[in-house]
């Protein structure tokens, strides 16, 4: 029972339903794990006597960690565009519903150590598994909040919307989840590199979203 006898409401009757409070601390810990990833690009170092031929060559080296972050600059956009899109359809939220998105903001705080260690160990099948989780815990928790705020009728509900807001929403979590699984899977029989090419262009995908109709699809 959510009420004590009496008629009296529980405190976790009222906890967690202020709906710009999830808006503000989600908005706050996307920027700034968007902010921490450019810390893993270090300015390159050099000798007292180098030259700009040298510079080129540290630049060059920083390509992996630059290839790195702007691949996880694309994921938490994704992430927040999805979980902002989410938001936008709630008509009300609860405690339990709360405590999902924390879930999902917990990962979105993850995503900054997943970056540096793939960035460090671009050739190891470890980091990359790692960074794949991350992304997993993203996809399936933005997921769980939509279930449950389906489930729990917290979602705009008309004839017109709701129908197509659960299938569209959760389609494309799931579609998504399945290419950086495929992506990540490559690592198997492939070097690292070829899963970590696949990962950005699924993301690439999500960003640019081009009408090419195979494509637009997902």
């Amino acid at each position: 029972m959510n009420s004590i006898p009496g008629g009296r409401r529980r405190f976790n009757e009222l906890a967690g339903t202020n709906l710009d409070r999830i808006a503000g601390i989600s908005d706050g810990i996307f920027a700034v794990g968007m902010t921490l990833l450019v810390l893993g690009l270090a300015v390159p170092t050099l000798s007292a006597h180098g030259t700009e031929g040298d510079l080129w060559q540290a630049l060059l080296r920083l390509g992996p960690n630059v290839l790195v972050y702007t691949m996880s600059f694309m994921t938490l956009g994704i992430f927040w565009v999805g979980q902002g899109t989410q938001l936008n359809q709630l008509t009300r939220s609860n405690r339990t519903y709360s405590w999902l998105q924390l879930l999902f903001l917990f990962g979105v705080t993850l995503v900054p150590f997943s970056t540096a260690l793939l960035a460090r160990f671009p050739t190891f099948r470890l980091a990359l598994v790692e960074y794949w989780l991350n992304i997993v815990l993203l996809g399936m928790t933005l997921l769980a909040g939509l279930q449950y705020g389906l489930r729990a009728r917290l979602f705009i509900q008309t004839a017109t919307e709701t129908p197509e807001m659960a299938p569209l929403m959760r389609g494309r979590i799931l579609i998504a989840q399945s290419l950086y699984a495929i992506a990540a899977a490559t690592c198997i029989v492939f070097p690292t590199w070829v899963s970590i090419a696949l990962i950005f262009l699924v993301q690439l995908n999500y960003v640019l979203a081009p009408r090419i109709p195979i494509l637009h699809r997902f």
